[in-house]
């Protein structure tokens, strides 16, 4: 069994949940399990958590600003052997000595005047909204418009830059599927097309219908459709007249940089 980790938080439980992957980055994420636990606001829910973490073989990181659940659990946890690391605990009480001040123990401040954190939600749910093309509304709201043929890795894309507070709206280009009018009517600057080659693209998807159960012989994966779906990308982004990037040998994150430069350019 995976060793768990309980995320204990009288919030939603992101600070948290960020510190421990951290940690849990120098030891291989893959060997372990998160578990969150937000709105932390009695001692049963932390009893529950406690018990978990004894079944599973886990340990208890938790941000919770109550100083009397704070002392709870770490009490509760130590009589029963469970690892427990308070991760804002210590850093309030430091605080408190250098500033001559009381804190205010109110959960998830750090989310009401972070107007970053809402921007970033916003943007995240804007690329939920207008993925793969499902409204074509978004295009005209859209600070980035990714365009490509499917498998170009459009919705990760989308949701990686939704972390950098841009709102992101991805359109597929399918040969027998006009493309939307909005895609003409907006300014090219903000179009990207993602360009793959065939070779790549093919692997990719014989890949992807293996994974579903289906035989790689299908349409989708067939070189001379995917040639063709090719050739209409190609005429449609230099109708458009819009940047493209090859994203044939890149991870998410280096294309997500390519057009981060791309957008401080503009």
């Amino acid at each position: 069994m995976k060793p768990h980790v309980y995320v204990l938080s009288d919030s939603v439980g992101e600070t948290a949940e960020l510190v421990i992957k951290a940690g849990l980055s120098q030891f291989n994420n893959a060997e372990y399990v998160t578990r969150r636990v937000p709105y932390v606001e009695d001692e049963e829910t932390i009893d529950e958590a406690i018990q978990l973490a004894i079944e599973n073989n886990g340990m208890i990181g938790f941000t919770l600003v109550d100083p009397v659940l704070r002392d709870y659990v770490n009490k509760e946890a130590k009589q029963a052997g469970v690892e427990a690391i308070d991760i804002m605990g210590p850093m309030i009480q430091s605080m408190e000595r250098s500033f001559g001040r009381s804190p205010r123990l109110e959960p998830g401040l750090v989310h009401t005047l972070d107007e970053d954190y809402f921007k970033r939600v916003e943007a995240i749910e804007f690329a939920v909204k207008y993925d793969d093309g499902r409204d074509s509304r978004g295009i005209k709201r859209a600070d980035i418009v990714l365009i490509g043929v499917s498998r170009t890795s459009k919705t990760p894309l989308s949701q990686f830059l939704a972390l950098k507070r841009l709102k992101v709206a991805n359109v597929p280009i399918v040969p027998e599927v006009d493309p939307p009018e909005e895609l003409f009517e907006v300014d090219p600057k903000k179009c990207i097309g993602l360009r793959i080659n065939s070779e790549k693209l093919n692997s990719i998807r014989r890949e992807r219908l293996k994974s579903l159960g289906l035989g790689d012989q299908a349409t989708y994966a067939n070189i001379q459709r995917i040639h063709e779906e090719l050739e209409y990308f190609d005429q449609l982004v230099q109708k458009i007249n819009c940047e493209v990037i090859d994203v044939s040998h890149k991870a998410v994150e280096e294309t997500a940089n390519v057009i981060l430069q791309l957008c401080r350019k503009k």
